[in-house]
């Protein structure tokens, strides 16, 4: 089995890594991203499908982020999702829900996940995952009228429940200290609305890297650097640093920057060894940050692990 998806791996995935690389660069400039996270350290199966099951056991997470706290209409993200590894060696399965919502905008997105991963070494692991999507869409654009006694006719045509499938693959190698992944989360280019007098929506391809490393510095620390970088035509590249301090196992303590937007302070408590509560502030560094009634960006995140002996367990797992 291992030789089967070594071999899919260099007659698929490289290949079809090529394509999609050069399709992305013919394509036009109208992009819709992902929705955004600062403690994408603790979500990433949100971004790469080959993530599922990686944790060892069954795993539940949610989400909630808001996003310019203040600003009418400004974004806000809520995520849910459950992975675990199954009773086939090497399998992982899991289900997410992310529901994303930006002023009469709202977009809910159904997955769910399949990997499949590989022992190269001791503790050395290769994950392949595949993503299915289904994707709601409602825009309300008759909240945008802003003269009710002459309202524009192309701002009454609302967008209800438009649905539209996609599917992404990930590939994602992991350590005990060590892990990095590359991910294409949704391939097929989707048009939600056709050409009118008011735009396009289009859903691009967002190309995602993300890499991290646990450094045990001390007996009683643990220092974690990460990067997640994400790629979209016709939008800004992006590049999220962050650094987080573990202390006594339990304490998480750090502060992120995305590049050319935001400063990042993030907190954690790890609860027991099974449950963690994460919580972060961003504030942009870019001209929307002076704005008065900008308040930053705050986000929360909840996990648990349903660990079947604690016996096993060195320490929290750290990604």
């Amino acid at each position: 089995m291992r030789q089967i998806f070594i071999s899919l791996f260099r007659k698929v995935f490289i290949p079809c890594g090529m394509v999609l690389f050069s399709l992305i660069a013919a394509v036009d400039l109208h992009a819709q991203q992902d929705a955004q996270y600062t403690q994408y350290m603790y979500n990433t199966v949100s971004v790469n499908p080959g993530y599922a099951g990686s944790r060892g056991n069954l795993s539940i997470a949610a989400l909630h982020r808001s996003q310019w706290l203040g600003l009418e209409g400004a974004p806000k993200t809520q995520t849910l999702n459950i992975h675990s590894p199954i009773g086939y060696r090497g399998v992982g399965l899991g289900l997410s829900v992310v529901n994303d919502q930006i002023g009469p905008t709202s977009e809910t997105y159904f997955d769910a996940d399949f990997s499949y991963t590989i022992n190269l070494a001791a503790e050395q692991r290769l994950s392949f995952g595949l993503k299915g999507s289904v994707h709601l869409l409602d825009i309300r654009f008759s909240e945008l009228t802003t003269d009710p006694n002459n309202p524009d006719a192309t701002l009454q045509q609302d967008i209800q429940n438009r649905l539209s499938p996609n599917v992404g693959a990930g590939v994602y190698y992991h350590t005990e200290s060590f892990y990095a992944g590359l991910s294409v989360p949704r391939i097929l280019e989707t048009t939600h609305f056709e050409e009118s007098s008011l735009s396009t929506a289009k859903e691009r391809m967002n190309f995602y890297l993300i890499t991290g490393y646990v450094w045990d510095f001390h007996p009683m620390w643990k220092f974690k650097p990460t990067l997640l970088t994400k790629m979209t035509l016709g939008a800004p590249l992006q590049v999220d640093v962050s650094a987080n301090f573990m202390y006594n196992e339990r304490f998480i303590m750090g502060a992120a920057y995305r590049w050319d937007a935001a400063l990042s302070a993030m907190v954690g408590f790890h609860i027991s060894p099974a449950f963690l509560i994460g919580l972060s502030y961003d504030r942009e560094t870019t001209e929307l940050g002076a704005a008065m009634y900008n308040d930053g960006s705050f986000e929360v995140i909840l996990r648990y692990d349903f660990i079947r002996t604690i016996g096993n367990i060195k320490s929290p797992r750290f990604f």
